[in-house]
C-alpha cells in the first residue's frame, strides 16, 4: 500500500501524530502526548461506541485475580492512577469520579478463598465480616476477600468527558465521524492512512507516526494482530444512597456503586456474538440471575439504563503495547476488560516510547512483556 495520487487531507503540522480511535486509550495517549508539547490529531468514527463509555470502571487488579505479568501491569497502573487523574482534572476542571471504595470478592468456602490467585493481597472475611461489608449478601457466600486498595472511576459519566475536555485544553485536534479504511506504507514504514470523512469523501492523510487504539476493531486495520471482540451487556440501577458501599465482584457478575446511588451491573461475556449490536433477552436474564445470586435485594431496585459494548480481547487477555509490525505505527489495544485500569500505564508507556525517552527498567520490562511479538510464532483463533 504505497501513497498514490489521490486527494490529500493535509494536517495542520507535518509532524502531527495521528491517533486511530477516540476511546479511552486514544484520548489518554493523546492527552499525555499533548502535555509533552506534541501536536496530535485523533481520528474517531464514533466515540460513543468506545469501550471506555460502556465499561464499569473498576480498578481491580487484585479483585479480578490477575496473575503474573498482567497483575504486575495492573498494579503499576493502579499506583499511577491518582497522579494521572489529577492531571486530567487540572487540565479539564472536571472531576473524573475516582473513588477507592474497596472491592469485595465472595466465596462459598474458605478453601475457595484460600486458592484465589491474589488472596495474599486481600483481607480475609468470614461470614459475619462479609455480611457487615455487604449487607444483604446471599447466604450461599460464606467467606470473602476485601481488597481495600482497589477502587473505581466513573468512566461513563465523568472520566471520558473530563479527558475530552483536557485534550481540547491541550490543543488536541479531533476529526469525528472519520473511518480509517486502510494504512498506507512504503517499505513497511507508515506513510499515512486512507480515510472516509463524515460526508463520505475518501481522503488521504499523511503521517509517519500514529497509534492504533481502535479497540475491538484494531485487527480490521492490521489483520495480523490477534484482537477480537467479546460482547458484554450491562445495566444500571438506582438505589437508596448508601445501600451499597463496596463493589461486589462475583463470578460472572459485579455490582459497582457510584457516589450518587447509581449501581452499575455487569457484564455478560459473549465471545461468539462478534460485532452483533443490541440487547438480548438471554443477556439481560443472565444479569438478573447474577444480581439475585449476589444481592437478592437488588432485584427490587429500579433499572435506569441498559447498554452493550465490545471488549477488545487477545488470546491471553493481555494488551498489545508498544511497537507494531509496521515502523511508525504504535499499538495500544487489546485491553479486554481492564482498559480503565490500564489506561494510566498504557499512556505512560506509549508516550515515553514514541518520544524516545529512556524508559525505567520496569517500563522496559512491561513493554517487552506486552509486545505483539509474543504471538508471532503461535496460531490463535478467537
Amino acid at each position: 500500500m504505497t501513497m498514490g495520487p489521490e486527494a490529500s487531507a493535509s494536517l495542520t503540522r507535518a509532524e502531527r501524530i495521528l491517533i486511530f480511535g477516540g476511546g479511552l486509550m486514544g484520548l489518554s495517549i493523546a492527552h499525555q502526548l499533548s502535555r509533552q508539547g506534541t501536536a496530535v490529531t485523533v481520528l474517531s468514527r464514533r466515540r460513543s461506541e468506545a469501550a471506555g463509555f460502556v465499561a464499569a470502571g473498576m480498578l481491580a487488579p487484585h479483585a479480578e485475580g490477575l496473575s503474573r505479568d498482567l497483575l504486575r501491569l495492573g498494579q503499576t497502573s493502579l499506583k499511577r492512577v491518582p497522579s494521572w487523574v489529577a492531571q486530567i482534572e487540572a487540565d479539564s476542571g472536571l472531576s473524573c469520579g475516582l473513588r477507592f471504595t474497596g472491592i469485595v470478592v465472595p466465596f462459598q468456602s474458605e478453601e475457595d478463598r484460600h486458592h484465589y490467585p491474589t488472596a495474599t493481597f486481600g483481607e480475609p472475611l468470614n461470614r459475619h465480616a462479609l455480611a457487615q461489608e455487604i449487607p444483604g449478601i446471599h447466604q450461599q457466600w460464606r467467606s470473602g476477600l476485601l481488597f481495600s486498595q482497589d477502587g473505581q472511576i466513573d468512566n461513563r459519566r465523568q472520566l471520558m468527558r473530563a479527558l475530552e475536555s483536557a485534550c481540547v485544553d491541550r490543543g488536541v485536534h479531533f476529526q469525528e465521524g472519520v473511518e480509517v479504511l486502510k494504512l498506507l506504507h512504503d517499505n513497511n514504514q507508515l506513510k499515512g492512512a486512507r480515510i472516509r470523512d463524515s460526508e463520505g469523501t475518501e481522503l488521504t492523510v499523511s503521517a509517519e507516526t500514529a497509534v492504533l487504539c481502535s479497540g475491538a476493531w484494531s485487527a480490521e486495520l492490521m489483520p495480523e494482530l490477534p484482537v477480537f471482540p467479546v460482547k458484554g451487556q450491562m445495566l444500571s440501577l438506582q438505589t437508596p444512597r448508601g445501600a451499597l458501599k463496596r463493589v461486589i465482584f462475583g463470578p460472572g457478575t459485579y455490582l459497582v456503586p457510584r457516589d450518587d446511588g447509581l449501581v452499575v451491573v455487569g457484564a455478560t461475556s459473549e465471545p461468539d456474538a462478534g460485532f452483533s449490536e443490541g440487547l438480548t433477552p438471554q443477556g439481560q436474564k443472565k444479569l438478573k440471575q447474577g444480581m439475585a445470586s449476589l444481592l437478592p435485594d437488588s432485584i427490587d431496585w429500579p433499572p435506569m439504563e441498559r447498554w452493550w459494548g465490545f471488549r477488545p480481547c487477545t488470546p491471553d487477555e493481555g494488551p498489545l503495547l508498544g511497537e507494531s509490525p509496521m515502523a511508525g505505527l504504535w499499538l495500544a489495544c487489546g485491553h479486554h476488560r481492564n482498559g480503565v485500569l490500564l489506561a494510566a500505564v498504557s499512556a505512560d508507556l506509549l508516550t515515553g516510547a514514541i518520544l524516545k525517552k529512556t524508559p525505567s527498567k520496569l517500563d522496559e520490562e512491561l513493554l517487552r512483556a506486552f509486545s505483539w511479538r509474543r504471538f508471532q510464532d503461535q496460531t490463535f483463533k478467537p
